[in-house]
């Protein structure tokens, strides 16, 4: 009973850990490209700005494992590293002063942020994998990221409006720059002080679960957590040939200024954040992978919807969709993660998934930025690589979803059905009980919650 309690309390540190990492997120990370694009970033460097730190990220997992072993606890594990990503914030706002060579200063200290937020990945969520009980990830998840979705888009909007108001020159539209990354490392701070309140189940490293990342290539198309890997892994390369220039797109072609490009911007995450219920709970109840090959063919419509039309209010009817579509694959391939993975295993997989996704990151975008220096098809260089990625996410799409399988007993349900479901909800019951963020909740169940074997 005693560790029950544990949990429950665990649980409720781990929504307010996660609401003040979303709101770092939301007044810091959210502003990287910004702050490139304010420091005179060209096309190549704002690609590398995106992937490099990730891939570098990525790749520092594969030191994942025997830094829990040398800390011997997740949790100290996970909370000094984040401190170290705290404080990088530091650094990355002086770089104004570091003259011509500040951009390539900017990526270095980003991709130290990366390493020490990345680093720790596997051991989290072989810890929440610990303490979330299998049969209801879908909604807990769904909620605790809903509550942090709110809580970044609250404190993007609040970062644009900052930088907004400092725009009358270059010093104060660096001090707007220097007041947002402020409150971003307070904010980490914050959730590392909820994270230092989880509790820790006894963690036991079982040596015959290990396997080398060579290993887990050579059997990741025989297995269905390897499927898994290779179809994320190739979607996100699809995904960054585009990724990293949206928001040059939007600040050098389309003029937004900064006001315009924080709500555009804002109302993917608010709508993506605030659906993730809806989408977790139907993950629980018709499975992981139905939601996830159905957001695998409606997700890939996004990049192509931005070559229609420059106005801001059709910018914002894109995003609520890629909201609406990227809330269930990032729901979905998140909880099927936890779904085809054991306890003993599952910090190794999820590193090497991490490692491969950072190397395909990387190459997808500096792919996305060699077209965007050489292409002159469209009136914009930056719509070719927009056309490219739908194309290649729908090529995706159609090679590994029909590969994966449901691990769990779930009820069945057609797509088309599936998705009148989550309208339906969404519009009905889903604004009513989910989507509200002030609206009083009956307390989440824990009665049956148990540590996972």
């Amino acid at each position: 009973m005693k560790e029950k309690e544990k949990i429950k309390k665990s649980l409720r540190y781990s929504i307010l850990d996660g609401t003040f990492f979303s709101m770092m997120v939301g007044f810091g990370e959210s502003f990287f490209q910004a702050f490139g694009v304010f420091l005179k970033a060209n096309n190549i460097q704002l690609g590398l700005l995106v992937s490099l730190p990730q891939a570098a990220g990525s790749l520092s997992q594969l030191l994942s494992n025997k830094l829990i072993k040398i800390f011997n606890s997740r949790k100290r594990f996970v909370c000094i590293f984040a401190l170290l990503e705290a404080l990088m914030y530091i650094p990355i706002a002086l770089v104004f002063f570091l003259g011509t060579l500040r951009v390539f200063h900017l990526i270095f200290f980003i991709c130290l942020y990366w390493v020490f937020g990345l680093i720790i990945n596997p051991a989290w969520n072989s810890w929440m994998g610990d303490l979330v009980n299998e049969k209801e990830r879908g909604l807990y998840f769904g909620r605790r990221y809903k509550i942090a979705g709110f809580a970044s888009f609250v404190s993007l909007l609040i970062g644009g409006y900052i930088l907004h108001h400092f725009t009358d020159s270059v010093i104060n539209q660096y001090i707007g720059f220097v007041c947002i990354f402020a409150l971003a490392f307070i904010c980490r701070i914050v959730s590392i002080i909820f994270l230092s309140k989880q509790y820790e189940p006894q963690y036991k490293i079982v040596e015959g679960a290990h396997f080398s990342f060579i290993e887990f290539l050579k059997k990741a198309r025989f297995r269905n957590y390897g499927l898994l890997v290779l179809y994320l892994t190739s979607m996100n390369f699809a995904v960054y040939l585009a990724a990293p220039f949206f928001t040059a797109y939007m600040l050098y072609d389309l003029q937004l200024s900064y006001m315009s490009f924080t709500i555009v911007t804002a109302t993917a995450l608010i709508v993506k954040y605030l659906l993730m219920p809806i989408w977790g709970k139907a993950s629980d109840r018709y499975g992981t992978r139905k939601v996830l090959s159905l957001a695998g063919l409606i997700m890939p419509l996004v990049p192509l919807l931005w070559l229609f039309s420059k106005k801001l209010w059709y910018l914002i009817i894109i995003q609520m969709y890629s909201g609406f579509v990227w809330a269930a694959f990032e729901i979905a391939s998140f909880n099927m993660i936890f779904d085809t993975t054991s306890a003993q295993k599952r910090a190794t997989c999820v590193a090497y998934y991490n490692v491969l996704n950072g190397v395909l990151i990387l190459f997808g975008s500096l792919v996305g930025a060699l077209i965007v220096r050489y292409n002159q098809v469209f009136w914009s260089k930056y719509l070719l690589v927009f056309l490219l990625s739908f194309v290649f996410r729908y090529i995706v799409s159609f090679i590994f979803v029909p590969k994966l399988k449901e691990v769990r007993e779930v009820e069945h349900i057609p797509y088309h059905r599936l998705l009148l479901h989550i309208i339906t909800n969404m519009t009905t019951k889903g604004l009513e009980y989910d989507i509200i963020p002030l609206r009083r909740k009956e307390k989440w169940n824990t009665q049956n919650m148990k540590k996972q074997e």
